[in-house]
């Protein structure tokens, strides 16, 4: 069977730009797959730990706060979750409520407070997440350095990619659709 002009140049020449856009078209399906079982592992989390995502977020934070030997204000938190003051009192009162965070004095300004996450949460959250982690680990442990770098660098770009703002400008040209399976 005989190569057309275009199979063959590209047996010399690399890809074409449609392949290119198949494997990235692929790769970005790959990510949004990741990402809706991720959402999913996350609402099941909240209801197991009967909690909403703002009471999540926080109750993580501080727990990473606390393994590094940092203390948290409500302030911080506030700023951490780009909410009003009064949804972080509601957010740290129905934690507290629930046992899973507590209100401590500040040691060097008496009229300040801090959030502290209880030793009981740290436990919940470990016995909740704890498998998943430990299968997270074993999906990625064995991979090579070189492997590891291009995820990295491939994570680093679409995350400055979703980061910057878009400005609506209408500028009457047309952009060119992304084909992209949900």
């Amino acid at each position: 069977m005989e190569s057309t002009p275009a199979e063959s140049s590209r047996y010399w020449y690399g890809a074409t730009d449609e392949d290119r856009r198949r494997r990235a078209v692929e790769v970005l399906q790959a990510f949004r797959v990741y990402r809706a079982a991720e959402i999913a592992m996350r609402r099941r989390t909240r209801e197991s730990m009967s909690m909403g995502e703002n009471e999540l977020l926080v109750l993580r934070y501080l727990l990473k706060a606390s393994g590094e030997g940092r203390s948290v204000s409500p302030s911080e938190l506030t700023r951490y979750l780009g909410v009003s003051t009064a949804s972080t009192t509601a957010i740290i009162d129905r934690l507290e409520k629930s046992g899973h965070v507590t209100r401590v004095p500040h040691p060097s300004d008496r009229r300040s407070i801090l959030v502290v996450a209880t030793a009981e949460s740290d436990a919940e959250v470990r016995a909740t997440l704890g498998s998943m982690h430990q299968r997270m680990m074993a999906a990625v442990i064995d991979m090579t350095p070189e492997e590891s770098a291009v995820v990295i660098e491939c994570l680093a770009r679409l995350q400055e990619a979703v980061d910057e703002v878009d400005k609506h400008v209408s500028t009457g040209e047309q952009t060119p659709p992304v084909e992209v399976a949900f």
